[in-house]
């Protein structure tokens, strides 16, 4: 849940062409002659105007007028897209051509295609806690850029471990969210999609009945999938967080209701696809939402705390392959990597964020020192200080101990002195893979565009 920007840099941006065109270079030549002419009938001298034109050259050669086309910023990997304003253009203007001196990253930019016409992608996740949608079109190979999202804490699964049912407000909740997610993928073209529902639907007695409404209501037809397919999706959302020079990982997914673990081997090769090396994996059906409402989580005790701990702990020590990377966990090139609203929420603890910024948690690096403190600092406020907390606040105060107890357990399981915090997930595994299979970074890359 980096620290790693989401946004564009320069040479993710349309460079404009500010260079001279082959046809207009005469133009450009007499333009060139009358400028070294005194101006207002005061001369400056021959070396002071080419000082000026020499220092002109320099900023077209670096590509200094730079604007987002489409007025959208590309966004590497997933998460929210930022506007801005594109820039006035006259009437009946000829598109910009790129210089002859443009350099070949400058004249890539003037061949990309626009936003307009790239294909739009989109991923649903329906989790306990939470209702989360993304649209995007494709961008760089293996990358895209998020076009439209949609967040909502919706508490699917509240009263669930209790009654072993969804209750009638939280799936009220779930389907106003699930309208607003209608609406928007509605509004929009979109060539390829899915939708997925996780562990409260997969639980429930009465989780296919509540399926079966949202399509009624919503127009919505979602699909519950499977714990592997959980994971496997979590995996492939985090890739680009992976590093080439690591030879193993343990990533963790803190979900409401259950929580997916995979151990993941890129010590010999690495393809593609990170999910394609996940050598063992395990769902465990305790998440924040379910953990809170067993052991309590508006007054948590230290020793409350602890029992939180060990139950996670014990459904660990049943995990047969948590050994499968035992040849690598003590190596500097292994790390864990949280993808969950617990990891974000204490490493906007840890920057003393007055708002939560998505930038500049998403990537970020965590000694193990940093995270016993922050959780330490996290055990010691009550339920108002965690309220009072602005990368916490009301929606998360009585669930955040639970995933901090959560991740303990996993801490102590493969201890490691570097987490990675991923703010991306299922959502963004889901795009990766719809996009991977339309073929659309391959085909552009064939073709010699840039998307």
């Amino acid at each position: 849940m980096k620290d790693r920007e989401p946004g564009a840099d320069a040479s993710d941006a349309g460079v404009s062409g500010d260079g001279p065109s082959r046809q207009g270079a005469g133009r450009s030549q007499k333009g060139r002659q009358a400028a070294a002419r005194p101006v207002n009938g005061h001369g400056q001298g021959d070396a002071a105007q080419h000082k000026a034109k020499t220092r002109k050259r320099r900023k077209r050669r670096r590509g200094r007028k730079v604007f987002a086309r489409d007025g959208v910023l590309p966004v590497v990997g997933g998460g929210q897209a930022e506007t801005a304003s594109p820039p006035s253009l006259k009437p009946n203007t000829p598109p910009a051509r790129p210089s002859p001196a443009a350099t070949p990253e400058q004249a890539e930019q003037a061949r990309r295609v626009p936003t307009s016409e790239l294909p739009v992608f989109a991923a649903l996740d329906l989790g306990t806690n939470n209702c989360r949608l993304l649209v995007a079109v494709p961008g760089r190979p293996g990358q895209f850029r998020v076009i439209d999202a949609f967040s909502r804490i919706v508490r699917l699964g509240e009263g669930l471990s209790a009654s072993g049912r969804l209750g009638q407000p939280a799936m009220d909740r779930a389907v106003e969210a699930l309208k607003v997610c209608s609406d928007k993928l509605r509004n929009r073209k979109i060539k390829k999609a899915r939708l997925i529902a996780t562990e409260a639907c997969r639980t429930a007695a009465n989780g296919a009945e509540f399926i079966d409404r949202v399509e009624r209501e919503a127009g919505l037809k979602l699909e519950i999938i499977d714990r592997q397919t959980e994971a496997r999706l979590a995996v492939s959302g985090c890739g680009s967080l992976v590093e080439r020079d690591t030879d193993g990982v343990v990533l963790f997914d803190i979900g409401g209701g259950s929580s997916e673990i995979a151990l993941i081997d890129v010590s010999r090769h690495r393809s593609p696809r990170l999910a394609n090396h996940i050598v063992s994996w395990t769902s465990l059906p305790v998440g924040v939402v379910s953990l809170a409402e067993r052991f309590g989580g508006r007054t948590v005790t230290r020793e409350i705390f602890a029992a939180m701990v060990e139950d996670v702990a014990a459904r660990l020590r049943s995990f047969d392959g948590r050994d499968r990377l035992s040849h690598i966990v003590s190596s500097p090139k292994f790390h864990l990597l949280g993808t969950s609203g617990t990891v974000t929420t204490l490493a906007g603890v840890h920057l003393e964020l007055d708002r939560y910024d998505r930038r500049r948690v998403d990537g970020l690096w965590m000694d193990g020192t940093s995270v016993d403190r922050m959780v330490e600092k996290v055990l010691g406020w009550d339920f108002n200080q965690r309220v009072a907390n602005p990368c916490i606040g009301a929606d998360r105060a009585d669930l955040v101990l639970a995933g901090c107890a959560i991740l303990e357990a996993i801490r102590a399981v493969w201890p490691s002195e570097r987490l990675r915090v991923a703010d991306r997930g299922l959502r963004e595994g889901i795009l990766s893979e719809l996009m991977a299979d339309d073929g659309v970074w391959r085909r552009n890359w064939r073709n010699g565009q840039r998307i």
